[in-house]
């Protein structure tokens, strides 16, 4: 059966448009604060990692709570700010794609990620295919992040689509399998190449 026309794109942010590294992140600050990671990395698996996306904590709160898991140690907030992302590297393979895609004037990019106030300042002038977004969705500042349906819920409302119209890119299942609930035509991204195959798949390039 044919496939509704597409024309609106939804894409994650991590392991999609940049690659990051959790346990890179977290040796990188344990090993500022000669500190065991293992609090941290433990929280971070758990509920402070929904409070960090949702925008429930501030920046600040943010460097005090990790700064407590690491027994205590005082990282100001310039240094902090670099080592809190210092897991991130981009996923060049992607940009050719995402400028083809939006210099082809056919379809709708509107990013949909789980972050928090921090990276998103850290990767916004680092991102250079994001300014081709017509809308950047991210959980810190809509209080929802993936796969709650309140945050796909606004990235159709924000492109001005309906679920059927759309199609949404991550590299975690669970999140694919929410998009598809509502209707969006949710696919599983691994690696640029398998990428070209579903865009045309869903006939976003011939």
């Amino acid at each position: 059966m044919a496939l509704p026309r597409i024309d609106t794109l939804l894409l994650d942010l991590g392991n999609v448009l940049v690659f990051h590294d959790n346990a890179l992140l977290v040796r990188n600050l344990a090993e500022r604060a000669a500190a065991d990671p293992a609090p941290l990395t433990e929280a971070l698996r758990g509920e402070l990692s929904v409070m960090i996306n949702e925008g429930a904590l501030s920046p600040n709160a943010i460097r005090e709570e990790v700064c407590r898991l690491l027994g205590g140690v005082n990282i100001p907030m310039p240094e902090f700010f670099e080592l809190w992302s210092s897991h991130f590297t981009l996923n060049e393979a992607v940009f050719p794609r995402i400028d083809q895609l939006a210099e082809s004037k056919r379809v709708k990019l509107v990013l949909v990620s789980n972050t928090n106030a921090l990276h998103w300042e850290w990767l916004l002038p680092r991102v250079p295919v994001l300014r081709h977004f017509t809308a950047c969705v991210v959980s810190h500042e809509v209080h929802a992040a993936k796969p709650r349906p309140e945050i796909f819920h606004e990235a159709l409302f924000q492109a001005r689509t309906p679920p059927t119209r759309a199609a949404f890119f991550d590299d975690i299942p669970e999140y694919v399998a929410a998009a598809s609930a509502l209707g969006i035509h949710g696919r599983v991204f691994t690696t640029a190449e398998h990428f070209d195959v579903q865009l045309r798949e869903l006939g976003f390039i011939p």
